[in-house]
C-alpha cells in the first residue's frame, strides 16, 4: 500500500538533475535511510535522470513511501512516451544494483521508472505527523548549485573509499583517481556533466565491491554461529556431568571428606558452574546469530512479568547499601514475546546489579509516542562514551571495570541486543564515568 506522495517535481533541463539528485538524497535521510543507502538512492536518481533529460521531454518524479509488509521509500520518474520501456531498461540496467527493486514499464500512455528502497530496522517509525513534518521540510528545500552538489558527491565518494580500503589494498588507485577526477572538475566546470556521469560509475562498480564483501562478512558470521553452536552443545554434556559428580562427592550418603578435600571439590564445582554458565550463554547467541529464534507474540501481562522478576533477582541484590526496585508498570499489557522479552530485562538487570556498589538498581518502563521503553537505571561505576557501543560486542569487558559480585563473560549484552532486534526494537545505552548507566530498550506498541 502507498501513502500519500510525500513530493513531486517535474525534470525538465539539465540542471533539473542536481536537483533531482539532491532532493533524493534529504528524503531518503527524512524517511530514514542509512547514509551509503542515501547516496544509493540519491546516484540512482541522477543516473536514470540524465537518460530520461537527454530524450527533451519532460519527465515527472514522485517520493513515496510504500507498506507491503516492509517499509520502503519509492519513487516513481515517469516518461511521456510510450514504447520505450526496452531500450529504457537497457540504458539504466546497471542501476538496479543501487536499489533493491526497480521495473520498467509501459502503460500504454508513457514509460515509467520505478525504484525503491527498503527502510532499516529501527528507522524512525512513519506515522502521518511525521510524513507532514516531511513534506513542510521538502517544500522550503532550496536546490543548491551544481558545484555545491559536487561537492557533497565528492564528500561522499571519499567516506565510501575510506570504509572500502581495509578490504582492498588498491584503493590507493582508486582514491588517487578520485581525487585527480575532481581537480579536473574543480578547473574545467564547463566538463561537469561528464565528470559527473563518470564518477556516477565508479560508484555503483564500488558499491558492487561492497556488496560483494558484504556477502563474504555475512558466511564468516554464519560458519562461527555454527561452530559456537557445535562447540557449546559437545561441552554442555561433560560440564554437566562434572557438577553432577562433585555434588555426588559432597552428598551426605558418600564417604566423609577432610575439609581440604571438601574446599577441593566446592571449587570444582563452581568453576564447573560458571563454564557452563558461559557455555549456555554462547549457545544461545550462537542461536540468536543463526536467526533460529522466532517470537511467539501473545499479550503479556507486564506486571506480573516485572514482579517475576522482582522475586528472582532480589537474592542476587544482597548488599544493604544498594536498592533494588522494580516499579510498577504503567502500561498493564503489552504484545511481545514475554520469554524474550524477560531474558532481555533480566540480563539488563543482572549486570546492573553485578556492577553496582552503592546506590541502587532500577526498573521502568514508560510510553513514548508509539512505542514502550523498558529502562535499567543503576548509580554504578558508569561507561565512557568511547566504549559504550564496544560493551555490545561478545567478549568485551570495560578496562578496570570488575563486577562487585558474580562474575561475567561478556555475552549477556551482546545477546540482550540481539534479541532486542528479533523483537522488532534497539537496545541503547547512556552512561557516565561514575554516573551509573541507564539502558533503555525500545519496543513498537503493536495492537
Amino acid at each position: 500500500m502507498t501513502a500519500e506522495p510525500l513530493l513531486r517535481m517535474r525534470l525538465r533541463v539539465e540542471q533539473d538533475i542536481f536537483v533531482v539528485r539532491q532532493l533524493g538524497r534529504e528524503v531518503a535521510r527524512a524517511v530514514g535511510l542509512e547514509s551509503q543507502d542515501q547516496t544509493r538512492m540519491a546516484t540512482a536518481l541522477s543516473e536514470v535522470a540524465r537518460v530520461m533529460v537527454a530524450g527533451g521531454r519532460d519527465t515527472d518524479v514522485t517520493f513515496a513511501i510504500e507498506e507491503n509488509g516492509v517499509t520502503s521509500l519509492r519513487v516513481s520518474m515517469g516518461y511521456p512516451e510510450p514504447g520505450r520501456a526496452g531500450r529504457l531498461g537497457q540504458q539504466v540496467q546497471h542501476v538496479g544494483r543501487l536499489v533493491d527493486t526497480m521495473e520498467v514499464d509501459d502503460d500504454g500512455t508513457g514509460t515509467i521508472v520505478r525504484m525503491s528502497r527498503r527502510l532499516p530496522f529501527g528507522a524512525p517509525r512513519l506515522t502521518p505527523d511525521r510524513m507532514d513534518e516531511i513534506r513542510a521540510e521538502l517544500a522550503q528545500h532550496v536546490p543548491g548549485t551544481p558545484l555545491d552538489e559536487l561537492a557533497v558527491q565528492n564528500q561522499q565518494l571519499i567516506a565510501a573509499l575510506d570504509e572500502v580500503r581495509a578490504q582492498r589494498d588498491d584503493l590507493a588507485r582508486l582514491n588517487a583517481e578520485l581525487e585527480e577526477t575532481n581537480r579536473g572538475v574543480m578547473a574545467l566546470y564547463n566538463q561537469l556533466s561528464e565528470e559527473l556521469e563518470e564518477t556516477n560509475r565508479g560508484v555503483v562498480a564500488l558499491y558492487a565491491e561492497l556488496d560483494e564483501k558484504s556477502a563474504q562478512l555475512r558466511a564468516a558470521s554464519e560458519a562461527k554461529s555454527r561452530f559456537l553452536a557445535n562447540v557449546s552443545h559437545e561441552l554442555r554434556a561433560p560440564v554437566t556431568a562434572i557438577i553432577g559428580l562433585g555434588r555426588l562427592l559432597t552428598d551426605s550418603g558418600s564417604d566423609e571428606l577432610t575439609s581440604e578435600q571438601d574446599r577441593q571439590v566446592g571449587l570444582i564445582r563452581t568453576s564447573a558452574s560458571d563454564l557452563l554458565t558461559l557455555v549456555n550463554d554462547l549457545l544461545d547467541l550462537a542461536k540468536a546469530e543463526a536467526g533460529r529464534i522466532e517470537p511467539n507474540w501473545t499479550e503479556v501481562d507486564l506486571k506480573a512479568m516485572f514482579g517475576q522478576l522482582r522475586g528472582t533477582l532480589r537474592p542476587l541484590a544482597t548488599r544493604p547499601e544498594v536498592e533494588f526496585a522494580v516499579e510498577e508498570p504503567g502500561l498493564p499489557t503489552f504484545r511481545s514475546d514475554e520469554v524474550l522479552l524477560a531474558q532481555i530485562l533480566r540480563n539488563l538487570l543482572t549486570n546492573a546489579i553485578k556492577f553496582t556498589e552503592s546506590g541502587s538498581v532500577r526498573l521502568s518502563v514508560r510510553t513514548v509516542g508509539g512505542d514502550a521503553e523498558f529502562v535499567v537505571a543503576d548509580t554504578g561505576i558508569g561507561i565512557p562514551p568511547e566504549l559504550q557501543e564496544r560493551v555490545f560486542e561478545e567478549f568485551y569487558q570495560v578496562p578496570g571495570s570488575k563486577p562487585v559480585s558474580g562474575k561475567g563473560t561478556g555475552l549477556g549484552l551482546p545477546y540482550a541486543r540481539r534479541l532486542a532486534g528479533i523483537l522488532g526494537g534497539a537496545l541503547r545505552v547512556d552512561s557516565a564515568p561514575g554516573a551509573g548507566s541507564t539502558f533503555t530498550l525500545c519496543l513498537p506498541i503493536t495492537s
